[in-house]
């Protein structure tokens, strides 16, 4: 099965909890899961990779993908490896500029069709989607030619700040495909391609489909399952 998972924000990079990293383990092999963490929207950041390590490198076999001090020759058979790929936040824009020089593009393209599953935070999540809003130019825009493995636009950090919602809105109006929003703490999960559910980590956060009818924004709230709680 072909599986991503894309978080407005939150997991081990935003939260204290472990709920949202936890169901990305639960959708591998759990504490036995081969998980590979891309850092590559921070440039690579050490605070990010210790963070990383602090966080997972207990609770799977963790390992991290470096780019800016690449150690691993065949990046493609080095994630077909994995069970699981996670991407950090940071600059989205940059992130795909560097993973197109490496080949990563192509190599997480196969991996996701043989059913790695694909997860990420912020820039993590936005990157999968075909197009989406980004600050990766120091404001709010619109960014194309994402890697396209979901249809349609995403925005995350939804209610991370003021600008993010009217943004989005204005431009799906303008013509931004219709798509999906997360707030931090909000997950959403595809399978096969088709959202399967929404997660959360907080009992208010929200996930939300937003698309264009007759010129006018519309904005559907979704529903959302809590894995506090058990």
């Amino acid at each position: 099965m072909k599986q991503i998972v894309a978080m407005g924000g939150g997991g081990f990079l935003m939260e204290d909890t472990p709920l949202l990293d936890d169901f990305i383990l639960s959708r591998a092999k759990g504490k036995e899961s081969r998980l590979c963490f891309l850092a590559t929207a921070s440039g690579d950041s050490d605070r990010m990779l210790v963070n990383f390590y602090t966080a997972l490198g207990a609770r799977c076999s963790a390992s991290h993908l470096a780019l800016f001090r690449r150690t691993h020759a065949d990046i493609a058979s080095y994630l077909l490896k994995q069970d699981i790929v996670y991407v950090g936040g940071g600059n989205t824009a940059n992130m795909l500029a560097v993973w197109r020089t490496h080949g990563v593009d192509k190599a997480l393209a196969r991996a996701y069709e043989h059913g790695v599953v694909l997860c990420g935070v912020s820039a993590g999540a936005l990157c999968w989607f075909d197009c989406g809003v980004t600050d990766s130019f120091g404001h709010l825009a619109p960014l194309d030619g994402l890697l396209g493995l979901l249809p349609g636009s995403f925005c995350p950090h939804y209610n991370g700040d003021a600008g993010r919602r009217p943004t989005y809105h204005r431009l799906i109006r303008e013509g931004m495909k219709a798509g999906f929003a997360a707030d931090v703490g909000a997950a959403l999960y595809f399978a096969n391609g088709t959202l399967a559910e929404v997660v959360t980590s907080a009992p208010n956060a929200g996930a939300y489909r937003v698309e264009c009818r007759e010129d006018i924004t519309h904005e559907e709230q979704l529903e959302t399952r809590y894995l506090g709680n058990r």
